[in-house]
């Protein structure tokens, strides 16, 4: 008896401490933003290439793997030990420990750093309905030169034997703007598809940066062209840049810049629907205009892609994204999910330099 009570005392006390330190950690993050920018490009760097390393030698998401097996462990545990609250819930607390800490250091201190755009010297301030209305005719015109016009379309397709292909070249596209943007530079693992893709897709997902893992993981189930820009969004929270509208404007930089041509499709497309929700906000007969000189390829893909996330509309995804409004908000993003269009301002600002 005095044994099992010293095992729970240990495990309360372990997950209270780290508790407490991811708190410490996250409070002194939130206030000394020169702690966080020297956290993000020196020690997470070294956890990227450590941690992010050895779990990139699995082909599959490690993060998956575990939350399976911890749901088994805690379904099991609730069975064999239903009677004993105190030995119960002193391990609850000695996981969440483990987890903040985890999620503190591979992700929730990066928050607070510097973002991507002020190492890049670009500000995302106002612009006009006309800078707004040029940059839409430009991805337009890109979409359309990089979509493919042959019979062949294999090159094109996630499904049709490009899975690893596709994963290398997210890697090679990262690195290659690493080239331009020091920043950005250094180690990547391959992004990683779930096996259970249903699981992101059912919460309207197109992917997830594990910080328990530094794993970059995407869905496979979705529509082919969402796929190498969301890799490449995906790998950019491992250069610490965790803000989703930047990650966005990241993966979109990599992609265009990739010698890939799908995954140029990838990112002016992507680009097109950020963009062309702005324009149709702000002048909707514009907006019908140019979507209508769209090449047929780009109309059929983003139908398909309408109709795929679609299936998903329901209770489950709306509690997803009020969660990750709230969970984006808890982070200092006070918009929450609005953020997410600020990577049309980044456009702008790029293009406009």
């Amino acid at each position: 008896m005095e044994i099992k009570a010293g095992k729970n005392k240990i495990c309360l006390l372990v997950g209270c401490l780290l508790l407490a330190a991811a708190a410490l950690l996250e409070l002194i993050a939130r206030h000394c933003g020169s702690f966080a920018d020297w956290y993000a490009r020196g020690p997470y760097r070294v956890l990227v290439g450590s941690i992010g390393r050895l779990t990139g030698l699995f082909p599959f998401s490690v993060v998956e793997l575990l939350l399976y097996i911890l749901i088994i462990g805690c379904v099991v545990c609730l069975i064999v030990r239903w009677r004993e609250s105190v030995w119960i819930l002193c391990r609850v607390i000695c996981v969440l420990g483990i987890l903040a800490i985890f999620y503190t250091c591979n992700c929730g201190i990066n928050y607070y750093a510097k973002a991507f755009s002020s190492y890049v010297g670009l500000e995302a301030g106002l612009h006009s309905e006309e800078e707004l209305e040029v940059l839409c005719e430009y991805l337009v015109d890109m979409v359309n030169e990089s979509a493919s016009v042959d019979a062949d379309r294999t090159d094109m397709s996630y499904q049709s034997g490009n899975q690893t292909a596709w994963k290398q070249e997210s890697v090679a596209a990262m690195k290659k703007l690493g080239e331009t943007y020091e920043v950005l530079g250094g180690f990547y693992p391959m992004p990683k598809e779930l096996l259970v893709s249903w699981i992101l897709s059912v919460q309207q997902l197109c992917g997830v940066y594990s910080p328990f893992t530094i794993e970059a993981n995407f869905n496979g189930d979705m529509p082919d062209y969402n796929i190498p820009h969301t890799m490449c969004h995906e790998l950019s929270h491992l250069r610490g840049f965790m803000r989703e509208d930047e990650a966005n404007f990241i993966g979109y930089l990599a992609c265009v810049g990739s010698d890939s041509r799908a995954f140029r499709y990838s990112g002016y497309l992507t680009g097109w629907v950020y963009a062309g929700n702005q324009l149709a906000a702000a002048d909707w007969e514009r907006y019908a205009e140019l979507n209508a000189t769209l090449c047929e390829q780009a109309q059929q893909d983003l139908r398909e892609n309408n109709a795929y996330w679609d299936q998903y509309e329901g209770k489950v995804a709306e509690v997803s994204n009020q969660v990750n409004d709230a969970y984006l908000k808890a982070n200092g993003r006070e918009d929450g999910v609005k953020s997410y269009g600020r990577m049309v301002d980044l456009m702008l600002a790029y293009y406009g330099d």
